[in-house]
């Protein structure tokens, strides 16, 4: 496969099976995208993270679809190589059939995705079912599962226990074969990512799953360094451009305020 060729949901399944490590990343935005495109990732999620890194919401809770569409359209204007994936947002795909097809149709035919991601197992499987037959490629998610929150308790670490575990395992073998292309596994022990992944013919996506997962994710603004607070055990921080920019903005506030900006090099004069 050559470096430029389109990903989609067939490339990434013959991936799987060559064994090659699948690389995806959150993106939110124009500039985002071509970065993360030209570095060469395999998939690019515009997902309801968005509200709490972008929108300053204090969970995915509140993401509406809208917001989701306005990011998709701008990632898919830089017609990144990757496959794009939208998250479908909370209370988006959960009331009905008919609303879930609707609205994961909206993220394609407006929002430019090619692809649309949703929470669940058992219980989600008719509404996969019907988007599916959309002509509407859909990959799973399952462990720590961000819209479920309040019935969890919080962010918490599934499957630790036998009767967990179990579950997950079941679940990830239904989604497979209800037909999604690709499972996301979030915040489980890395023992039972490997189960699963090696249980199923469909790529997994890990986050908080261990090194033993098809492919990993993080959130574009916690491996750039630009969140503050709390940080996750599975995140590693490759920069710190949070700090960069805020050294950026003091030096330019201070060249302002002492004239020093604009100098020569930064005005115009006449001919």
């Amino acid at each position: 496969m050559s470096r430029r060729d389109k990903i989609t949901v067939q490339t990434l399944l013959e991936m799987k099976r060559r064994g090659e490590r699948i690389v995806m990343l959150t993106a939110y935005d124009y500039q985002t995208a071509l970065l993360e495109d030209r570095a060469g990732v395999d998939m690019m999620l515009v997902g309801d993270s968005v509200g709490m890194v972008v929108l300053g919401y204090e969970n995915t809770i509140p993401v509406t679809l809208e917001e989701i569409v306005h990011h998709l359209k701008a990632v898919a204007r830089a017609r990144p190589r990757a496959l794009l994936v939208g998250d479908l947002p909370f209370m988006s795909y959960q009331a009905g059939v008919e609303d879930a097809v609707r609205n994961a149709g909206r993220l394609l035919k407006e929002g430019g995705a090619e692809a649309v991601k949703l929470e669940g197992g058992r219980r989600m499987a008719a509404v996969i079912r019907a988007i599916l037959d959309a002509d509407i490629p859909v990959m799973g998610h399952l462990g720590l599962t961000p819209q479920s929150l309040h019935q969890m308790g919080g962010y918490r670490v599934q499957g630790k226990d036998p009767a967990g575990a179990e579950k997950l395992l079941q679940e990830a073998r239904l989604l497979q074969e209800t037909g999604c292309f690709s499972i996301v596994l979030e915040g489980i022990p890395w023992q039972l990512a490997e189960e699963i992944t090696s249980s199923v013919s469909i790529p997994t996506i890990g986050i908080g799953a261990g090194p033993h997962c098809d492919g990993q994710v993080l959130v574009v603004n916690d491996l750039l360094g630009m969140t503050e607070g709390f940080t996750p055990k599975f995140v590693k921080r490759y920069a710190e451009l949070n700090r960069e920019i805020g050294r950026a903005f003091d030096t330019f506030i201070s060249e302002v305020r002492e004239g020093k900006f604009p100098d020569s090099d930064h005005s115009y004069s006449r001919d």
